[in-house]
C-alpha cells in the first residue's frame, strides 16, 4: 500500500464553479498509485467542493441560482457578520455542498462518469486562491 499527499490550489473569481479535474487527474497520475482512492478536502469554511455535471454551463448557473435563494446575501438575516455581509451565507452554503470528497482511482485514472467533473463551489462574492487537500492511498 502506498500512499502520496499534495495540494492544490484553485482560483475563484466570486461565487461560483471552477472545475479543477484536469488538476486532479494530473495528481493521480503523478501519485503513480493505479488502482486506490482519492480523498479531497477544501480547507476552507466558505467554499465547497462537488462533483456535477461539466458539459452544459446551464447547470451550474442554475445551481448558482438555487443556492442564493436557500442562503440569500441579506445581513438582517444572520447574526454573524464580522466579515462581511456574503460570509454567514457562504457559511450555510458550504453545509449545503461537500467540504469532501472521495473518489476511486482505477488503472491510475478517477473513475467519474462521462460528465462528472470536479469542482471549487465559491459562496464568497470575491474571489481567492483555495486550497484543496488531496490523499491518494492505493497499490
Amino acid at each position: 500500500m502506498r500512499q502520496h499527499h499534495d495540494t492544490l490550489t484553485v482560483q475563484t473569481r466570486g461565487t461560483g464553479f471552477v472545475e479543477f479535474t484536469r488538476d486532479a487527474a494530473r495528481l493521480v497520475a503523478d501519485s503513480g498509485i493505479r488502482d486506490g482512492l482519492l480523498t479531497l478536502l477544501i480547507q476552507h469554511t466558505s467554499a465547497g467542493l462537488t462533483i456535477t455535471e461539466n458539459a452544459d454551463p446551464d447547470v451550474l448557473a442554475d445551481l448558482t441560482d438555487r443556492l442564493a435563494v436557500l442562503a440569500p446575501r441579506d445581513p438582517s438575516l444572520y447574526r454573524h457578520g464580522l466579515e462581511g455581509p456574503d460570509d454567514m451565507p457562504a457559511h450555510i452554503r458550504t453545509l449545503l455542498t461537500n467540504v469532501q470528497l472521495s473518489i476511486p482511482v482505477r488503472d491510475g485514472r478517477m473513475v467519474l462518469g462521462t460528465w462528472q467533473g470536479l469542482f471549487v463551489v465559491e459562496h464568497r462574492a470575491r474571489g481567492g486562491r483555495r486550497q484543496v487537500a488531496a490523499h491518494v492511498i492505493g497499490e
